[in-house]
């Protein structure tokens, strides 16, 4: 066990064997700055002043040649092989409300929602608190690292955690996923993270835009949105979009709430090329232009929270800019 310093002050925390700096100090109830947890965006970097470290990912996107030849590293990548003394600056808005925990997890049921997206069912010992939106690293046998997957249910005191995930042509996690893991097989599960949680003291309605497996969080939002006191007799308006006709779905778990079709409203998006046979005749195109055609009068007095593909993400990023949406109602975690 290791002790990391924090230069210039008296505050340490240790970190466990096999953990890293920037997940054991949200353990210790710390606000380490963070958002995406697999090295790709950056958000938690340091300085390393002593001490020794393993990186994890050789070669992480977020981490540049000068920010190395600075002594930059980066804290959910960063293990260390000894105590360390690092230069950062603690957030508050990074201390997590349920402090994330490494746990073993079992596989009790799995459903296909579409044709390569399926819903996989765990349950852990303890229980499982979190807040709609957040996501869970899990660790797979043989897989080096963590792959970040958002919950779909909301917290509960059963241990339950509901990950759709979209199998990804050749991706190695959810090769093992779809073909190898089976009902009663347990793997190691450490959360909750994220920042891109439901906001229940805001007076906003509420927009959730998801594309492909990013409809697992908006799920979750929307099912403690429906039911939160605070957030009573608010608009949900939940825009999903696929590639084809095939890959839409979400619907019939948005049916089971209440509200539906009165205070929660669905829409569907398509955006390939229309086929003879395919039967679609509801919305066309990307989703941010189906969501600006739709709201872009009200977007700015929303909250507004979305997940997807990078490039889903960056398109939304834009519009919403252009429409000049205040960057504290827009809420989402970057994948990569």
């Amino acid at each position: 066990m290791a002790v990391i310093t924090l230069n210039g002050s008296d505050l340490r925390w240790e970190c466990d064997e096999g953990d890293t700096i920037m997940r054991s100090a949200l353990r210790a109830g710390l606000g380490f700055p963070y958002e995406c947890n697999v090295g790709s965006c950056g958000n938690c970097r340091f300085d390393l002043l002593e001490g020794e470290i393993e990186e994890l990912r050789a070669d992480p996107p977020g981490l540049s040649e000068r920010d190395r030849a600075r002594g930059r590293r980066l804290g959910c990548q960063a293990s260390p092989l000894s105590d360390c003394a690092v230069k950062l600056r603690l957030m508050p808005q990074y201390e997590s409300l349920f402090r994330p925990q490494r746990q073993a997890a079992t596989l009790v049921a799995t459903s296909d929602i579409t044709h390569d997206i399926r819903e996989f069912r765990f349950r852990s010992e303890a229980t499982s608190r979190f807040l709609s939106g957040q996501y869970a690293l899990l660790h797979l046998p043989g897989i080096p690292g963590g792959r970040a997957y958002s919950m779909a249910n909301t917290s509960n005191d059963d241990g339950e955690w509901h990950f759709q995930i979209r199998r990804v042509p050749g991706g190695e996690a959810t090769g093992y996923l779809f073909s190898q893991l089976r009902v009663g097989d347990r793997i190691e599960l450490d959360g909750p993270y994220g920042m891109a949680y439901l906001r229940e003291n805001s007076p906003r309605d509420i927009v959730c835009i998801a594309g492909g497996s990013g409809l697992s969080p908006m799920v979750s939002i929307t099912r403690a949105a429906a039911v939160a006191p605070s957030l009573a007799g608010r608009r949900i308006d939940f825009v999903f979009g696929g590639r084809t006709a095939q890959d839409i779905c979400g619907k019939e778990m948005l049916q089971m709430l209440p509200g539906f079709g009165t205070n929660i409203h669905y829409h569907p998006v398509v955006s390939g090329m229309p086929e003879a046979d395919d039967g679609w005749d509801g919305y066309r195109g990307y989703v941010h232009e189906v969501a600006h055609s739709l709201f872009a009068a009200r977007l700015p007095s929303c909250e507004i929270y979305f997940a997807g593909p990078p490039a889903m993400g960056q398109a939304i990023q834009k519009m919403l800019v252009d429409l000049g949406v205040d960057s504290t109602q827009v809420h989402f975690d970057q994948f990569y």
